[in-house]
């Protein structure tokens, strides 16, 4: 699965860097993704990273105040960003549960649970699935992560991370890395799943190290 993840999150990135909004699904960028998906193979990370990043630096949330939220968790239970203040919190918001891209996702970040823990980071999952669903997800793959349900993508539309489109409402697979006083510190607009984990880790150990008082 990890394989096949690599793969299409490298043909997603290749029709977002080469065409604009409204010709992303259309007849050509599918015929190109299909080239890409058979011929070119797996992105590197070194690229994920930098698509990433150029993104980021255009991201007008960084440095803004987090928007509050208080949705449920797999176990029903409510959520809330003032419950986390004075320590990190990760969002990282996906379009669907049992995705190959976002269980993926699901799977890096909680693989790194403990060092997230470490760096007094609380790590959150948001969807526009139902409570029951992620519960499903959670079970399944034996998540430590939180789950949030948004069903009506309020606070993923607040966090830029869902938008309207002649199609319906389009999720956009993002990450919001949020300071203990309760501010977006870092902002990335445009996610690849395949390594996301690992690079969000190192962006919130890069920060931590300029707090007062680090050594």
């Amino acid at each position: 699965m990890i394989a096949g993840c690599k793969r299409r999150e490298a043909v997603r990135a290749t029709i977002r860097t080469t065409y604009p909004w409204p010709l992303r699904y259309s007849g050509l960028a599918v015929l190109v993704a299909v080239v890409v998906f058979t011929q070119v193979g797996c992105m590197s990370a070194e690229r994920a990273a930098e698509i990433e990043t150029a993104a980021a630096e255009r991201s007008p949330l960084t440095g803004k105040r987090a928007p509050d939220f208080a949705l449920p968790n797999q176990a029903g239970e409510t959520v809330t960003l003032q419950a986390q203040k004075g320590r990190w919190a990760v969002l990282y918001f996906y379009p669907a549960d049992g995705t190959p891209g976002c269980t993926c996702q699901a799977q890096e970040f909680n693989k790194s649970h403990a060092q997230f823990q470490r760096l007094s980071a609380k790590v959150f999952g948001v969807s526009p699935d139902s409570v029951a669903s992620h519960k499903n997800v959670a079970d399944k793959y034996n998540l430590k992560v939180d789950l949030l349900a948004d069903p009506d993508q309020h606070v993923m539309e607040a966090y830029g991370a869902s938008a309207k489109t002649p199609f319906g409402r389009r999720v956009i697979r993002s990450t919001v890395l949020i300071d203990p006083a309760g501010r977006i510190a870092y902002h990335w607009p445009e996610v690849i799943a395949q390594g996301h984990a690992d690079r969000v880790r190192a962006k919130l150990d890069e920060l931590k190290s300029g707090e007062p008082g680090s050594p």
